[in-house]
């Protein structure tokens, strides 16, 4: 039975808008229109009508956020030649000026930290990272969070929060499986330690590497005597450590009664594999092989006409000597079978009994053809996850022919807290973001999958070698390198990580292919392409009639009241679109209100920057999208957890602001 959501979501993957989209889109309309009427000028009242399609293409997902701002962008561009139609005297970004956000500061050293990232990655720190957790930690979650919580906080204040978390997912789950502690216990703390983790520096998350960039952008409408000086490096640290602190302190005292426990008792190691599985998602699956002899019905059909109907997967199959076909490149749904065609099968008992007897096929009691192909050294049942900025979102394990192309067969999908498995038309249903997905595999394809940012391979208990552990010391070398660049110079930041990220690639820690692969395209595009509309924001007047607006609305209210007020907006805004498009609609803004109200505009300014990291009360974060899965969390247990965090984070931040600035 399909709900209003499912239908919706079916009616924009086919092209078009849903209803709440169209009337969205009206009500969003309508303001524009009445705006129009309002403003003291048609610049201001074009910028205000695409600042609100900015928002509302961000909030209602009618194409992906990065696709929204680079139309946006195209947009601002088009107005000057446009310019005379729309009542300008000129385009409202000078097209000299539009592309200078792809070669910002703030961009290249985004992508010089997910370089580096990658490369820390690459050299297996992060199992070495999880055998000292344990170490220290034993199996008591009350010592286990905080060393799990504290050490990705302190990972990505330098480094992207989601790139430290998806690099800890396999940690957790080793750690999770040998304490035998829950995942449910240890993700959401570590997930939102390293979102709070984003605050401690000022290259710890994308608003922040962005401030420095708006600040000076800003500073080209103000007069000498009001221009702000740009944040160092370390200028948000006392603020972050104590949001750090306050999280961890959270969980220890109240994870008891906020964080949901769904247990996960067993490693995915060996013999206990299935059971593992049996007990975490219910699935009663074995692996079989059994002979289709000359005078079975199966003879002729494919392998698309059976499986989910008989509720099966098959994992192997060998038609003759020489066409025997496991992993990627190899089995396919329209694979025919013929006569004493051998395969190997994976499904519960019961199932395989009934398709047997159905089709009149030979069951042998062991494995004997894929005794070795798929022995537990060789292949087995893994746990992956869909990660934000997946290209496979939206579309489904048919449309991919995800079992020949990666070699991986799902035999069930874990949404939101419910498992689903084959026979409920898991291979037709459009991946999200967070799925977990439950494979039967060859160990040589999972590690290719760890490579490949499609996919986060959660189990790491299976027999593999390490990328490259012998490039560990020139990984700490240039990420050290880099640190001590950014630390103790004054050489632009940019340059600084750049510094380190091409040291790894020059030492072979990365090769320049896995560095292009390391770096989310996405996140550039996003954060590049949004730069021109805060320049549009800010040159046009737009921030300043807003500020003024906003400060007439709280005449006479004391100025930390209108930095509340700044730090809620920003929390909202942050729930509903990204952080980065939040920043640069908002620090025009506030930084105009500052100026307006004689505050101080790079406090009012920080405090986007900062408060566009609360996002905990649903998982629209891509770091809570990317737990939520191998949690198995619902959108409750981020309400519940999250809501309390929420106004922790704004009341913390708030003290520690007007305590130190």
């Amino acid at each position: 039975m399909t709900t209003l959501a499912d239908e919706e979501r079916m009616v924009v993957q086919a092209g078009g808008l849903s209803r709440k989209q169209w009337i969205a889109a009206v009500i969003f309309t309508v303001m524009a229109a009445y705006l129009s009427t309002v403003v003291p000028s048609i610049e201001i009242a074009w910028v205000t009508a695409i600042l609100l399609l900015t928002i509302y293409l961000f909030a209602f997902e009618i194409v992906d956020v990065d696709v929204a701002a680079i139309s946006i962008m195209v947009l601002l561009g088009l107005t000057s030649l446009l310019a005379p139609v729309m009542g300008l005297e000129q385009g409202l970004v000078p097209t000299t000026h539009l592309f200078d956000g792809f070669a910002s500061n703030a961009v290249i050293s985004i992508i010089a930290v997910m370089i580096i990232g990658a490369g820390l990655d690459r050299t297996g720190l992060m199992s070495k990272v999880a055998a000292i957790i344990l170490n220290k930690g034993g199996s008591s979650e009350k010592r286990i969070i905080p060393i799990i919580s504290g050490t990705v906080a302190i990972i990505s204040s330098f480094m992207q929060n989601v790139g430290a978390t998806a690099l800890f997912l396999p940690v957790v789950s080793r750690i999770s499986a040998r304490a035998g502690l829950p995942m449910s216990r240890l993700l959401m703390p570590m997930g939102f330690c390293a979102i709070l983790g984003g605050t401690v520096t000022m290259v710890g998350s994308s608003p922040l590497i962005l401030l420095n960039d708006l600040i000076l952008t800003s500073n080209k409408a103000l007069p000498p005597s009001q221009q702000m000086e740009t944040w160092g490096l370390f200028s948000v640290t006392p603020i972050g450590l104590v949001l750090v602190a306050v999280g961890i302190i959270y969980f220890i005292l109240a994870g008891q009664f906020v964080l949901p426990t769904k247990r996960k008792k067993e490693a995915v190691t060996g013999a206990n594999t299935m059971a593992y599985f049996q007990d975490l998602y219910g699935i009663d699956y074995g692996l079989f092989e059994v002979v289709v002899p000359p005078e079975s019905g199966l003879v002729g059909k494919l392998l698309d006409d059976i499986e989910h109907e008989e509720r099966i997967r098959i994992i192997a199959a060998m038609r003759s000597a020489e066409d025997v076909r496991i992993g990627p490149g190899g089995l396919a749904r329209d694979i025919g079978i013929e006569a004493n065609t051998v395969l190997g099968i994976l499904a519960s008992p019961e199932n395989l009994r009934a398709f047997a007897d159905k089709y009149h096929l030979k069951v042998r009691e062991d494995l004997e053809t894929f005794a070795e192909s798929l022995a537990a050294t060789k292949a087995g049942i893994a746990e992956v996850v869909i990660p934000p900025g997946s290209q496979l979102i939206g579309k489904s394990a048919r449309d991919v022919w995800m079992r020949k192309t990666y070699g991986i067969s799902m035999v069930a999908l874990h949404r939101g807290g419910e498992t689903k498995r084959e026979g409920e038309g898991i291979r037709d249903m459009p991946l999200q973001a967070g799925d977990t997905l439950v494979v039967h595999t060859t160990w040589d394809a999972l590690v290719r999958l760890e490579k490949d940012r499609n996919f986060v391979v959660v189990t790491t208990e299976f027999p593999h070698e390490e990328l490259r552990p012998q490039k560990v010391s020139w990984a700490g070398l240039f990420f050290s390198i880099a640190l001590f660049l950014v630390l103790f110079t004054d050489i632009r930041l940019s340059v600084a990580l750049l510094t380190g990220a091409v040291g790894m690639i020059l030492s072979g820690v990365l090769t320049i292919e896995e560095a292009y692969e390391a770096v989310s395209w996405k996140t550039v595009f996003l954060l590049a392409s949004l730069i021109p509309l805060g320049l549009a924001v800010e040159t046009t007047g737009t921030a300043a009639w807003i500020a003024d607006q906003t400060l007439s609305l709280l005449d006479g209210v004391p100025v930390w009241v209108l930095q509340l007020a700044i730090a809620v907006l920003s929390t909202f805004f942050t729930l509903v679109m990204s952080n980065v498009g939040a920043t640069v609609l908002l620090v025009p803004l506030a930084v105009n209100i500052a100026v307006g109200a004689g505050a101080n505009p790079a406090v009012f300014a920080l405090t986007v920057a900062i408060a566009t990291s609360n996002s905990f009360l649903i998982p629209t974060h891509q770091v809570n999208a990317l737990i939520m899965g191998p949690a198995g969390y619902r959108v409750a247990d981020f309400m519940r957890a999250g809501g309390i965090m929420t106004v922790l984070f704004l009341v913390v931040m708030m003290l520690m602001m007007n305590l130190i600035f």
